[in-house]
């Protein structure tokens, strides 16, 4: 199967793990049998608000979810129900460097699932920790090769946080680092997980604030021998709409951008309504329908 993808692709993304549970329930450690039906039935309701903008109309063969199994419930098995694209991660949650959520059983739990993209989120920065850095190109070559050699396609959300000197170059100020150097810093990422053998199909990629980054992304993407058909999407950061908005704007008009996955910038709110009792169910559940519909638009209007 040739590498990349070819297609829009808009991801409502609610994978996350770790930090849902802690910073949405406040719950610390493992959750009990009851905590986590209750952190399931938060992530049906935001299901259910992708079904309200699938029988919306929208387009059917661009929509997807990112979804994890761990919280995740029916949630994959209904996806596939209703002909949504599915993405499901590897990575285990909450740690700083890569490794397999499942272990040496993670061929196993994908198989099972069969995803139409298993996803990896990676803390990268190439002037980082020499030794952390080869680990997680390591086992990230081993799921790449697990993965291709059985024609499946590879989801990598890659995020580059600022080492301190970055950090203190720009005057601690975190919006300068994002602008003024993890673009670059991005694309060195890149180019060595590529130079490693590393076969990612869709990157799922940092919002940059000129469309000029977006186009070095994108091209640094799909450089190298066999990565033509390689192709990016956009991932929100839990940012304001205002700020996702440009980000949206910088992207869409990019060849080889071909959508995004956002999250916590659509669902967060009205989730946390529903939670403390002053938002519906229904209501939350529509919410998050239009929040997740209106980026939609902002990307068309941008393309």
């Amino acid at each position: 199967m040739a590498l990349g993808y070819h297609g829009k692709l808009y991801i409502l993304a609610f994978d996350h793990r770790g930090s849902f549970q802690k910073k949405m329930f406040g719950i610390d450690g493992d959750p009990t049998p009851e905590e986590t039906a209750t952190i399931t039935d938060a992530k049906s309701l935001i299901f259910d608000a992708m079904v309200v903008a699938a029988e919306a109309g929208e387009e059917s063969d661009a929509l997807g979810v990112l979804v994890d199994e761990q919280f995740g419930g029916d949630v994959p098995g209904m996806a596939r129900k209703h002909g949504l694209k599915l993405a499901m991660p590897v990575e285990r949650s909450g740690v700083d460097t890569f490794d397999f959520e499942y272990g040496e059983e993670f061929g196993e739990h994908i198989e099972r699932f069969d995803p139409d993209f298993s996803k990896v989120l990676v803390r990268y920065n190439p002037d980082g920790d020499a030794e952390g850095n080869r680990a997680q190109v390591e086992r990230l070559k081993r799921l790449s090769d697990w993965l291709h050699e059985r024609d499946r396609k590879f989801l990598f959300e890659l995020l580059v946080p600022a080492e301190p000197d970055q950090l203190d170059s720009v005057g601690d100020d975190v919006d300068r680092y994002d602008a003024e150097l993890r673009p670059e810093l991005m694309r060195r990422a890149i180019t060595e997980f590529q130079d490693a053998g590393i076969k990612v199909d869709v990157w799922k990629i940092e919002g940059v604030d000129e469309q000029s980054d977006c186009v070095m992304l994108a091209e640094q993407c799909r450089s190298g021998e066999g990565n033509s058909g390689v192709t990016c999407v956009l991932l929100g950061r839990g940012a304001s709409n205002e700020k996702v908005d440009h980000w949206l704007y910088q992207a869409a008009p990019v060849e080889g951008f071909i959508g995004f996955a956002i999250g916590r910038s659509i669902w967060w709110d009205p989730l946390k309504a529903f939670l403390d009792g002053s938002m519906e169910r229904d209501v939350a559940v529509a919410k998050i329908a239009e929040n997740y519909t209106r980026f939609i638009e902002v990307w068309r209007q941008a393309a």
